[in-house]
């Protein structure tokens, strides 16, 4: 089979590549720059990148054709078919706001947000059903953590923390 070769490409098109290479979080895309970037800078063919990346050599003469047709926009995924996304920009910011308040002052019986809760929330709020763990997921991309509640007894009696000191003296003795 013959081989690709990629035209040498200008030194911003390089950078655009390794600067996709080094900041990307999808780890198919960082490959996909890495055949490129292996093409290019040491002159490798499909053989040899496909060694290197664990991929096919059909693989990756199909990147390199792709980016020779698209340039660096070419290396990223089609849209795939299927539903659209349920939330929104709104939504999330709608999410967002809500978490970062007590649940009590949103007109809740509750004091605490748990998933299940801020799931069954939103869908009043907005008429949009997500599951909690969709709810978990879109939090965490916020760097929001719900942390469990923690359980503690109290009393309203004011020498409750003395008696209670004094029962935990006696269980010890």
């Amino acid at each position: 089979m013959k081989a690709i070769e990629i035209p040498t490409p200008s030194t911003e098109q390089i950078k655009d590549l390794a600067e996709l290479y080094r900041t990307t979080r999808d780890v198919r895309l960082r490959t996909r720059a890495q055949m490129i970037l292996l093409a290019v800078e040491k002159g490798l063919s499909a053989p040899g990148i496909a060694v290197i990346v664990r991929e096919g050599e059909e693989t990756v003469r199909r990147w390199m054709k792709r980016y020779m047709a698209e340039g660096v926009e070419g290396l990223k995924d089609e849209p795939r078919p299927g539903a659209a996304p349920k939330m929104t920009e709104a939504y999330e910011q709608q999410l967002i706001a809500a978490v970062r308040q007590r649940p009590r002052s949103l007109g809740q019986d509750f004091s605490m947000w748990t998933l299940q809760r801020l799931a069954d929330y939103m869908s009043e709020q907005t008429g949009i059903r997500l599951s909690p763990e969709c709810i978990r997921l879109h939090l965490q991309d916020a760097e929001i953590v719900l942390s469990r509640p923690q359980h503690k007894i109290s009393s309203p009696d004011p020498d409750y923390e003395v008696k209670k000191r004094r029962s935990k003296k006696h269980a010890t003795a």
